[in-house]
């Protein structure tokens, strides 16, 4: 056997053991709150038989705790996927509408960096192309942490606001619409073939802030893919290197959602489905005039509490659409 054969077998049993090892915790949290429950029916029952009420509180205690647990676990079955536990790439795109859609793309921005930062999750902003008036016409976002891709795969799709225009001197009211793509990062260990003659490689002057060091010289870079016609740029470092590098990272993790979505389009051919190719309708829509509500178009959750939904709460929209694809699944 050769070194890196040998390399490789050692590589492969090191992560089935990983596997291994996770599997069995997995089971054991299961078979612990299987033996919870159990106990806590066998003591109902006890003092049911006795007339004893003295562990009422105590057993709804333990009751609200394994209810509470159970749904954590249920949770996370949606993210059993192979890539839920992953780092995301968070991309909000400015729909048609000039200043309105792209202040509305600043609100998402501003409303995922927030939700990010109540869950622990890392970020950074790798692109931002800002407005010409206000707002930002794109921005992607590199979101660090487990389950990130997990969780904010729940946003992907068309999120659309109504509301008085604070840009119309008529106050009138305006619709707009922006797009929030999110794709897992790729770790160094998955192989995503990228030929140099299939590249094309700009450099150019950073157009953000960064000081006079980012401003002289053309740190920022521009890589296109040519078979498939992916853009990538990056300008958030100060060096070129540093930039290219970021790009084609994020190019890697494109090439792989661009497979991950043919295979998910064979099996929803395969089911009947239909899968489109443009934008699709909404999945949310925010409303701030002429009343207040937040809902979800795919599983029919809303709120009237719209100012907290877009400082950041969104974790019961984001649990209620997983558990709405765990019934999907099961069907």
């Amino acid at each position: 056997m050769t070194r890196p054969e040998a390399w490789a077998d050692s590589q492969r049993a090191q992560e089935m053991g990983r596997r291994l090892a996770g599997l069995r915790e997995e089971v054991g949290i299961w078979r612990d709150l299987e033996r919870r429950a159990r106990a806590a029916a066998e003591l109902l029952d006890l003092a049911l038989e006795e007339g004893d009420f003295s562990l009422k509180d105590d057993l709804e205690k333990e009751v609200g705790e394994i209810q509470r647990r159970l749904e954590d676990l249920e949770f996370q079955l949606a993210m059993s996927g192979e890539y839920e536990e992953r780092d995301a790439l968070l991309s909000i795109h400015a729909g048609a509408g000039g200043t309105e859609a792209q202040d509305w793309a600043q609100m998402l921005l501003r409303m995922y960096l927030r939700w990010c930062e109540k869950r622990g999750f890392e970020t950074q902003i790798l692109d931002l192309s800002p407005g010409e008036e206000a707002g930002i016409k794109s921005a992607l976002v590199e979101v660090r942490g487990r389950y990130a891709y997990g969780y904010l795969k729940a946003e992907k799709g068309v999120h659309r606001l109504v509301r008085i225009s604070p840009f119309d001197a008529s106050h009138r009211r305006h619709t707009s619409f922006a797009l929030v793509e999110v794709i897992p990062k790729i770790k160094s260990d998955i192989e995503v073939v990228i030929r140099p003659e299939d590249l094309k490689i700009e450099t150019f002057r950073a157009s953000g802030p960064g000081g006079q060091h980012m401003q002289k010289n053309e740190t920022a870079v521009r890589i296109t893919h040519i078979p498939t016609g992916i853009v990538v740029t990056c300008q958030n470092e100060r060096s070129q290197h540093q930039n290219k590098e970021t790009a084609l990272r994020i190019l890697k993790s494109r090439l792989l959602q661009l497979e991950l979505q043919k295979k998910a389009e064979e099996e929803a051919r395969l089911r009947g489905e239909y899968v489109p190719a443009a934008w699709g309708n909404q999945i949310r829509s925010y409303v701030l005039h002429p009343y207040k509500m937040v809902k979800d178009h795919r599983t029919g959750f809303e709120t009237s509490d719209a100012e907290a939904v877009l400082d950041g709460e969104l974790d019961d929209f984001i649990k209620a659409y997983l558990k709405s694809t765990l019934g999907k699944k099961a069907a």
